[in-house]
């Protein structure tokens, strides 16, 4: 089993860090150098990482990915409030994504536009709705919605895209979690 992607992805890095423990081959690419942006389109059509090739077959998206490991391994399938929870972090991770690619193209992502304006306001909304999930107890459990929050905040951290901290809940369950062995060995830092 390979697993497609490249180290500074959090989309890929969540995947990695499910997989502790689990045998297969990761597969790090430079999904902008030709060599490596071919191999990903001949198993991925929609040029995204990651990707995961398990014998004949090959799945696409993380959340998907992730579905079919479960699977696989016979865990429990996530909740339909956990599957929620998977939506607000993946709905943050696209902004944030989205915005790292602008600012890369030298637009200004600070500008008073729409598209800007609504990026802004999901950022800020959904990271005061997981925070507020946080104080609940809803990551709690190290489990696959945790290391995906986890992945998203180190990522928006990395990036310095977005400021998190202030939010006190996701401040403690991002110091809770920071020392996992895992989660050092996955730093796209390094």
């Amino acid at each position: 089993m390979k697993l497609l992607g490249s180290t500074t992805s959090p989309f890929v890095r969540r995947l990695r860090t499910y997989l502790e423990g689990k045998d297969y081959q990761f597969v790090n690419l430079d999904i902008f150098a030709e060599a490596d942006r071919k191999y990903l389109t001949e198993n991925n059509p929609a040029l995204k990482v990651p990707a995961l090739i398990d014998n004949e077959q090959c799945i696409y998206d993380s959340r998907v990915i992730f579905r079919y490991l479960a699977e696989k391994y016979n865990e429990q399938p996530l909740s339909w409030q956990q599957e929620n929870l998977l939506t607000l972090i993946d709905s943050v991770n696209d902004s944030l994504v989205s915005t790292l690619i602008l600012k890369r193209s030298n637009i200004d992502t600070m500008q008073d536009a729409l598209f800007f304006n609504l990026q802004r306001e999901r950022i800020d909304t959904v990271l005061k709705v997981l925070d507020d999930e946080a104080a609940k107890g809803s990551f709690t459990q190290w489990h696959y919605p945790s290391i995906c929050l986890w992945c998203l905040l180190d990522w928006a951290q990395f990036r310095e895209l977005t400021d998190w901290r202030h939010y006190s809940h996701l401040s403690q369950f991002f110091e809770l979690n920071a020392s996992r062995t895992i989660l050092a060995e996955t730093d796209p830092r390094i």
